[in-house]
């Protein structure tokens, strides 16, 4: 089966999640590439959800924004009707959080997927792109550094979120295999960039080194992760959803595997600070050991490789926190949820 989209000059998009941290960078990459393009991003600013994100294309003609639950059916039935494509990013996306509150991820992450396949079903077979992570094949041993996830691993999902996700996936294959609905999926690595709500690692680390607070680094540091910037996954995805197969998956990394360890002494050093900073606290339940990944498949059939050099991209994702210091700041208090209500009471 090929891809409808490929080679047309105007796509409508409606863009799950688009407020959050993946997906406003890739509303403002969309945008920036294809000026013609029409997005409808629907997000429901939850905690992670920030309009704040999107600030610069508020006016654009193309852009609409639309605050709603994934899992209001009628709702996503109403703004999907015209699109030509559903690209799926909203997520509850925290581990950690999924530990706590196991349901929310099940509700937001299964169930919701479930809602935008139903409709995608009934609005005719609307071309669907699935977002999903690399955690949903399990861990690899740390002795193994020759082994690394790919599209046939099979999953083995640790944790609620990472299961949540896997759940989804299978979902969305399912209804590619019963009702011939036009998917795609892409299991990503660790991604790091702008925007990035600071309950994740490498935004945490730099806002606690700001304020001059220590930075809470898990069990011994030698858990391990693909690192990519958010850039090239959204170039990624891009070339996903105009060239990718119908039915098929493709894993995305930037082959830049690092310890947390090394990672935080990446962030010490760029900030001019030492390893005294680094507070070891107990380990998380259930933390995967190592997380790699070869992207053999996007590179071969679609031309994609990753463009930022981890050391480039750290210091360049450091330096933005240091230049937006108002955004972290007002991220952190909630004050960034008052933007939303003038916004959508103009």
């Amino acid at each position: 089966m090929t891809n409808s989209l490929e080679g047309l000059k105007y796509m409508k998009m409606l863009v799950t999640g688009g407020a959050g941290f993946i997906g406003s960078n890739f509303v403002r990459y969309i945008l920036e590439k294809y000026p013609d393009y029409q997005i409808i991003n629907l997000d429901k600013l939850t905690y992670a959800g920030n309009l704040e994100n999107l600030k610069e294309i508020e006016g654009y003609p193309n852009y609409k924004f639309v605050k709603g639950d994934i899992l209001n059916a009628e709702l996503v039935e109403h703004i999907a009707k015209d699109v030509d494509i559903i690209v799926h990013f909203a997520a509850e996306s925290h581990v950690d959080r999924s530990v706590l509150d196991p349901f929310s991820f099940v509700k937001t992450n299964v169930l919701g997927t479930f809602v935008l396949l139903e409709a995608a079903r009934k609005l005719g077979n609307k071309r669907f792109h699935h977002i999903s992570t690399d955690e949903v094949f399990g861990a690899l041993a740390l002795e193994d550094s020759h082994k690394a996830f790919h599209e046939e691993t099979p999953y083995d999902p640790k944790s609620p979120y990472s299961s949540s996700k896997a759940a989804s996936d299978h979902l969305v294959r399912a209804y590619f295999h019963t009702y011939g609905l036009p998917i795609t999926i892409s299991n990503c690595s660790n991604n790091y960039g702008a925007y990035q709500f600071p309950e994740k690692v490498i935004p945490l680390f730099v806002t606690n080194l700001m304020e001059g607070k220590k930075v809470p680094l898990y069990g011994d540091g030698k858990n391990v992760r693909d690192w990519i910037h958010v850039d090239d996954h959204c170039a990624a995805i891009d070339s996903i959803i105009h060239q990718g197969k119908i039915g098929h998956t493709y894993v995305i990394g930037a082959d830049s595997e690092k310890s947390n360890y090394e990672l935080t002494m990446a962030i010490l050093k760029t900030m001019g600070m030492s390893e005294d900073m680094i507070e070891f606290v107990k380990d998380r339940p259930g933390h995967d050991r190592r997380y790699a990944v070869r992207s053999h498949k996007i590179k071969a059939e679609l031309g994609w490789q990753p463009k930022m050099d981890f050391d480039a991209g750290i210091k360049k994702t450091i330096q933005w926190y240091i230049n937006n210091e108002w955004w972290w700041r007002r991220v952190k208090s909630g004050e960034y949820l008052e933007y939303y209500d003038r916004w959508y009471n103009r």
